[in-house]
């Protein structure tokens, strides 16, 4: 029996194996267990990674905002400006009873009113330099707080508050709610991408996806209710020649056949009507609607220079993503941003949450109270949107908040351009005056120039250019006081165009305005083999032939500076 028992012990017993042995047992390539450790799998229905994409996509369209403003708010609005806006603060101040108090802020809220007016060119700089400084700040480090977003709200809203004309399109209020939205998605004191007590309010990412939302149905509905040939398919036939200021692509565009234009109508209406229900549909199609609106922006992107206003579309549709269908935009690397979110994750899923913290609770009471706000704001922007008289980017509040959106409910069908003109004659009604034109930076001009492609930047001046094309001067004051400006070669009114004629010799005499109807050339006809873009023909006269002497009175009738002959 003993033998028996130990003859079952050797059988039991395996042999160490010799360490020569066990080495060839393992790979000579063996690598620690940290880089064995396959990429972590990220959930959904988390948002830390979104947020960061988010940040960084909002402070690019503030830092280009505020580059824009930088470098033209001066010959704009500043001190010598062609609508200057302490002219306006006095003009809101006059109104309101001579004094700055509650209801002057209300109608203009702006921190210029709490500044130096001797200088309101410096003090303009300064907001548009501080907002650079800080947008770029978010932008390379993907990390904000409250107060850095709130900061950058206020020197925007300062801007757009004293615009005027120059600041009175979609795209400004669209870009003050979406930073609006930015500020409660953010921790309040914290600057970190990754603070663990403060994840993303899912109502600020619903917000955003309400926005979004918004502005394509708002889009959609202006369209259906307004222009007849949205309705027939064939506003795609003028739109790429009449926009406010068409790239080459357009040029190209341009030239296709009816039938692709009718395709692209029935794909603007899918994507601004139906669309914008997918992310009611859960995850997926909310993921497909995020993809489906920021490839129709890039397309519009690429086929036209509509200022900001279609990246800026993009940054709430960045809110149909979760974690786990952004994580491709970063490294696997350890102790990265994507791997400490699946370690966060991870944590959750294993029940260990990080105690709770007094400022927790005052977070909850902040997000219920943004989603209230926005729910009580949204009342008649919903009314807008079920009207058949629906208003196209209004705001209901002055703070701008939330709004109404929509963008070409009417196409025009022929596109006219105002060209300015100066001489040196003394006698503009001669027939034998030669008149020189100035050029505009992308504004159509001459027909050779190749149209620019410049967005997201903006020439806020070649944009008011077209909208006073096809109205009056009367209407738009401001292009005699650019005149004036330019019969006394006048340095920043220059700035802000392409070409000056008479650079470099004495300021024209006198100068007019021609109104002229352009047309993209046809490709590969007999203009377009002579390097011409544009054909033109000439309607008549837009403003009458101007000096300087005789613009005296105009001048000082509305308070602006009479500009000396240099």
């Amino acid at each position: 029996m003993a033998a028996a028992e130990d003859t079952s012990d050797v059988r039991r017993r395996r042999p160490a194996s010799p360490p020569a042995q066990a080495e060839a047992t393992q790979s000579p390539t063996t690598s620690s267990p940290a880089q064995d450790r396959p990429p972590c799998p990220l959930r959904t229905g988390t948002f830390w990674l979104t947020r960061i994409v988010l940040l960084r996509a909002l402070a690019f369209i503030y830092f280009v905002a505020f580059l824009v403003a930088f470098h033209q708010n001066k010959q704009l609005i500043g001190d010598q400006g062609l609508l200057p806006c302490k002219l306006y603060l006095k003009n809101v101040q006059h109104y309101f009873g001579g004094k700055v108090n509650l209801a002057s802020f209300s109608y203009a809220p702006t921190l210029l009113w709490f500044t130096d007016w001797s200088s309101m060119d410096t003090s303009l700089d300064c907001l548009s330099l501080l907002g650079l400084a800080i947008s770029a700040f978010v932008l390379l480090t993907g990390s904000a707080n409250m107060i850095i977003m709130t900061v950058l709200w206020i020197l925007y809203h300062s801007i757009v508050s004293v615009g005027q004309i120059w600041y009175s399109f979609g795209w400004e209020s669209q870009l003050l709610e979406t930073g609006f939205y930015g500020i409660f998605l953010c921790p309040l004191w914290t600057i970190s991408k990754l603070p663990e007590h403060t994840p993303p309010p899912k109502i600020v990412i619903w917000a955003f996806r309400w926005l979004v939302f918004r502005i394509m149905l708002g889009a959609g509905l202006i369209k259906i209710r307004g222009d007849q040939c949205w309705r027939e398919l064939t506003c795609m036939n003028y739109h790429y020649e009449t926009q406010p200021v068409p790239n080459y692509i357009a040029y190209y565009m341009h030239q296709s056949p009816s039938w692709f234009h009718q395709m692209e109508t029935l794909v603007n209406h899918f994507v601004e009507l139906i669309a914008p229900f997918f992310m009611l549909l859960g995850r997926r199609m909310c993921i497909i609607h995020g993809i489906i609106q920021i490839s129709f922006q890039v397309l519009l992107i690429i086929s036209g220079n509509l200022s900001f206003l279609n990246w800026l579309t993009i940054v709430p549709s960045i809110a149909c993503f979760d974690d786990a269908s952004l994580g491709f935009l970063f490294d696997s690397k350890e102790a990265g941003v994507k791997d400490q979110v699946c370690k966060m994750q991870a944590k959750e899923v294993a029940g260990e949450k990080p105690p709770p913290r007094w400022g927790c609770s005052v977070r909850q009471v902040m997000n219920i109270s943004f989603g209230v706000l926005i729910a009580y704001l949204s009342i008649p922007v919903v009314q807008n949107l079920l009207n058949p008289k629906q208003l196209m980017n209004s705001s209901f509040s002055p703070l701008k908040i939330v709004n109404t959106y929509g963008a070409f409910g009417s196409i025009t069908k022929e596109r006219t351009e105002v060209i300015l003109q100066g001489t040196h004659s003394e006698d503009p009604n001669d027939a034998n005056t030669v008149w020189k034109e100035y050029e505009f930076n992308c504004k159509p001009g001459d027909l050779t120039w190749r149209p620019c492609l410049i967005t997201p930047y903006h020439y806020r001046l070649d944009w008011l250019m077209w909208f006073a094309a096809f109205q009056t001067y009367e209407q738009n004051e401001w292009i005699i006081h650019l005149a004036g400006k330019l019969l006394a070669n006048d340095s920043g009114a220059l700035s802000l165009l392409q070409h000056n004629p008479f650079e470099g010799r004495n300021p024209p005499r006198w100068m007019r305005g021609e109104h002229y109807q352009y047309k993209f050339s046809k490709l590969g006809g007999k203009h377009a083999t002579e390097g011409k873009w544009w054909i033109r023909r000439k309607i008549g006269p837009y403003f009458p032939s101007v000096n300087l002497q005789g613009l005296k009175k105009f001048f000082n009738s509305r308070d602006w500076p009479h500009p000396d002959r240099s």
